[in-house]
């Protein structure tokens, strides 16, 4: 945590290895009562059997340096850019004015409030890729890729992040939460394509710290090309979660359904439905100066992108294995097998390196 009201940050950077120290001093002057500065890099090495592919690549996945900054009790934000994979992208990019925990009000870039799995942080994902994948397989209709429950929210666009206004909060006891968005539905770091705007609600029920169980619902602007005008797309699922992140049996699952605006049958979107499991247990090990915890687990992630045609869904099977360190710090190895209705099995080994701070 660095900084306080009306007080200059001094941080020093060294430009070069042969630079002076002090001729790479930069000030920031900040008015914030705090700032908190984190980051993230995740390191991956993955391979695909795939034989028309390159057998095997190392890539940063993310580099992120995240500003979050709290003016009073009122007002606050957040910044965070992403470096990885060999662009800049901006992820969270919001203003929170904070009335009351009843009820904030998020102006800016955000996640919209959709499924569980898509909500949460990718330094405490149970699985290296949301959306799993194998290199060169372009199976699924419409999302295309493989026909997971991620795939499916993220790129027909009801859940990943958007720009807009968000409405949150939780009941007097906490037990009970909500969000609201209103957003352009194009998605991150994109200009609106048209006048209209995309929709996203969910409600959860938590009568305890480690059973969680939500409901959600999206609607989603996009251009009917067909019939040169706006149209609707929606969905509806979800989800329940049995247990935390801090250790022990942990269980997540969704559900899924709606249009599948990318795949047009007579100028309308097809029905798509998902499901999804994922069970870890993650057990301390005692005695390790180094290791804190392994934690083996497995998903399995089904979809089907036309529920009106046969053999077109696919299953997407995913052994793995963390070991943590300290905090967020950790490795995981995963093995993404996919194995359509028609046709043969592909499979990617996933092994990457989480740096928090």
């Amino acid at each position: 945590m660095l900084g306080s009201a009306r007080t200059p940050i001094v941080l020093l950077a060294v430009l070069s290895p042969a630079a002076n120290p002090l001729a790479g001093q930069v000030q920031i002057q900040s008015r914030a009562t705090e700032i908190t500065i984190t980051g993230r890099v995740h390191t991956q090495f993955n391979t695909t059997s795939v034989n028309a592919e390159p057998g095997s690549e190392f890539l940063i996945r993310r580099a992120r340096l995240t500003a979050v900054v709290k003016i009073d009790d009122f007002i606050s934000g957040k910044v965070q850019p992403d470096y990885g994979e060999g662009k800049i992208t901006l992820r969270d990019a919001y203003l929170r004015m904070s009335l009351s925990p009843s009820f904030r009000v998020t102006v800016g870039q955000f996640k919209r409030p959709f499924d569980l799995f898509g909500l949460t942080s990718s330094t405490r994902t149970l699985v290296i890729e949301r959306a799993g994948g194998v290199t060169g397989v372009d199976a699924c209709a419409g999302p295309g890729g493989v026909c997971s429950l991620s795939r499916f929210t993220e790129q027909l666009q009801y859940s990943a992040r958007d720009i807009g206004v968000l409405l949150a909060g939780r009941s007097h006891g906490g037990q009970v939460t909500y969000s609201v968005s209103v957003t352009n539905g194009t998605g991150a770091n994109k200009a609106d394509e048209n006048g209209a705007k995309s929709f996203t609600g969910r409600l959860t029920y938590s009568p305890s710290d480690r059973f969680a169980i939500s409901g959600n619902v999206a609607v989603h602007d996009y251009v009917d090309d067909l019939a040169a005008d706006n149209d609707y797309a929606t969905a509806f699922g979800g989800d329940l979660q049995i247990g935390d992140f801090a250790g022990g049996l942990h269980v997540r699952a969704g559900l899924v359904v709606g249009d599948n605006w990318r795949s047009l049958r007579a100028g309308d979107p097809t029905t798509f439905l998902t499901a999804q499991g994922v069970v870890a247990y993650k057990a301390s090990v005692r005695g390790s100066r180094r290791v804190s915890a392994v934690e083996p687990l497995f998903r399995v992630s089904w979809g089907d992108p036309d529920t009106d045609l046969a053999d077109d869904d696919g299953l997407l099977l995913t052994p793995g294995l963390v070991v943590h360190f300290s905090g967020r710090n950790k490795i995981a190895a995963n093995v993404d097998i996919w194995s359509p209705s028609t046709g043969g099995s592909e499979w990617s080994l996933k092994v990457q390196s989480y740096l928090h701070f």
